[in-house]
């Protein structure tokens, strides 16, 4: 219920008026079973434009401290992350990843469309980087097909850094789905793993045209802060930003 009260009655409606967001390609989303979306990440808004468009709920991964504040600022964090579509996973330990994995997987299993990031985190500089396997354990153990998907805008209208978003057409495009099963009773083979998520990497290099960078984003923030690695020349504009300022459909 409030999943359904944030998307279509509280935020809903104001990230539209402001944002105007369309979604290409909704019917390589299947309508019912468990499902990966496996989408590039350049902006903490992509996990609020991607749900927004997409027609089922979609769940993400969070880190448990979300849900376990306490006072009166505690329980509002826990309303909105749970309304949101967030599931608290407890990423301390050495077997924060595997827990992760599991809780994953048994979504999956429940039919849930389960959102992921196969970078692990937000592109320092809008390039593409190398995936994590994880995607591809939780693929094959929960034998789901993988799903592409790119949101174009959200790094103009929530920049790294940005307290405030701001104004701009934001475009979501879905791929066709990966499947997978050929691979099936290879969880586990790191060279398969590696395989399927370089497939999902190169997939969401041709759906998104960003650069590929073949080192794991962590890396290059650690580069970067460093002045190690180069910084890119600016990146033309996408489709989206030559669009129109006025509502997309």
């Amino acid at each position: 219920m409030m999943y359904w009260l944030m998307k279509n009655i509280f935020m809903g409606p104001l990230m539209r008026l402001f944002f105007w967001p369309r979604i290409e390609g909704a019917e390589n989303i299947p309508r019912t079973g468990g499902a990966i979306l496996a989408g590039n990440h350049v902006a903490v808004a992509d996990s609020f434009f991607m749900p927004l468009r997409v027609p089922r709920r979609v769940t993400f991964l969070a880190k448990r401290e979300y849900f376990t504040g306490k006072g009166v600022k505690g329980w509002l964090k826990k309303v909105f992350f749970t309304g949101v579509g967030q599931v608290p996973v407890d990423r301390s330990g050495g077997s924060a990843a595997q827990a992760a994995l599991d809780t994953a997987v048994r979504l999956l299993n429940e039919g849930k469309l389960l959102g992921v990031y196969p970078e692990g985190t937000r592109s320092p500089d809008g390039r593409l980087y190398k995936g994590k396997t994880g995607v591809a354990r939780m693929a094959l153990e929960a034998k789901v097909p993988v799903i592409p998907v790119v949101v174009f805008g959200t790094d103009k209208a929530n920049p790294i850094g940005s307290k405030m978003w701001r104004p701009h057409p934001i475009r979501i495009k879905v791929g066709k789905p990966l499947d997978f099963s050929r691979y099936d009773g290879l969880a586990g083979d790191r060279f398969v793993e590696r395989a399927i998520t370089d497939e999902i990497m190169y997939a969401l290099m041709e759906l998104s045209g960003q650069e590929y960078v073949d080192i794991y984003a962590t890396k290059a923030k650690e580069e970067l802060a460093s002045g190690t690695l180069p910084v890119p020349p600016r990146v033309p504009a996408t489709e989206v930003d030559r669009l129109p300022q006025s509502k997309a459909s």
